[in-house]
């Protein structure tokens, strides 16, 4: 996955108002989180724990200065990420403190030692002159594990592995995955969203039988998108475990293609077994140009998330 050079020599140009902006790779236990968005119970009108909201409240305690998060894809409710990226734009003096010494890296450790166990901020350093995390964002990668073991997921893995109670077939897993690949309407695995479009390139659906001893019957799928719609990934790996068991007759997902709509067939799998691994971007002279394409196809719709709850992608 492209970053950009590590150091003081990858400060980018300085925004107005005496801005500079940072890139910050973030990982995370999604477990206890309602997501990424900052949001509020809607009951209460309290607000949420959120990743979002973590990080831009220790954040502002370090550099004691307004920070406001955008990030490459928001997760929903109980889904990790391991390689999540994220670019915040913070007044040049607030990086020039004893603590800090004009080197964003230095952000690492002293966040660090603020945040609670589930999340944690992995690299700090300017940002290449364009670098935008969402739109400058070439595609995610994200990867499902789920067991069929009768005995459920290992309990020290039970936080990041989902169950599914039926055994299934790899080579089943591998054709309903195979006819999504490619530039498609996937209407049929999102939930709805207003003014959202549901087309996306998916370039990568690979099933992997990842089983040891240890872990029986275990199963990795790997995706890969421009960009995921809400409850998108989910769908997916639901749809081929439905075929993988023999639920659904083989030609069931290459059928939901010609769908316009959300397809009650189609189950969704549980959050806890998907996990945003990588970002990729383009080369320091190309974030800029991507960039404006992106906003330019997508100014009017919410593109940036895979299963997000509330959010779209």
């Amino acid at each position: 996955m492209s970053r950009p050079t590590p150091g003081l020599q990858s400060e980018n140009v300085a925004l107005p108002g005496g801005l500079v902006r940072l890139r910050l790779d973030i990982a995370y236990d999604g477990t206890d989180f309602h997501g990424w968005a900052s949001q509020r119970d809607k009951p209460t009108g309290e607000p949420v724990r959120t990743v979002q909201a973590t990080l831009e409240q220790t954040l502002e305690k370090v550099l004691r200065h307004p920070v406001s998060l955008t990030v490459a894809g928001r997760t929903d409710a109980g889904v990790h990420a391991s390689g999540q990226v994220a670019h915040v734009d913070v007044a040049r003096s607030a990086l020039d403190t004893r603590s800090i010494g004009g080197d964003p890296s230095r952000l690492v450790r002293r966040v660090a030692r603020l945040l609670p166990d589930d999340v944690t901020l992995r690299a700090a350093e300017f940002a290449p002159d364009g670098f935008d995390a969402r739109f400058s964002a070439l595609r995610r990668h994200y990867v499902y594990r789920v067991t069929t073991a009768p005995s459920g997921a290992l309990p020290t893995r039970s936080r990041d592995t989902a169950v599914w109670n039926r055994p299934v077939s790899l080579e089943r897993l591998q054709s309903a995955a195979d006819p999504l690949l490619g530039l498609n309407n996937f209407a049929a695995f999102c939930r709805f969203k207003p003014h959202a479009t549901t087309i996306r390139d998916l370039q990568r659906f690979e099933w992997r039988d990842v089983s040891s001893e240890s872990e029986p019957e275990l199963y990795e799928a790997h995706v890969t998108a421009d960009a995921f719609c809400w409850s998108m990934v989910r769908s997916l790996v639901g749809a081929c475990l439905s075929v993988g068991e023999g639920r659904r007759p083989e030609g069931f997902t290459r059928q939901l293609l010609a769908e316009t709509k959300r397809s009650p067939l189609v189950p969704v799998a549980e959050a806890r077994g998907l996990s945003l691994v990588g970002v990729d971007y383009p080369g320091d002279g190309d974030l800029a140009s991507r960039a404006e394409a992106t906003r330019g196809l997508r100014s009017d719709i919410q593109v940036d998330c895979a299963d997000c709850g509330g959010e779209g992608s």
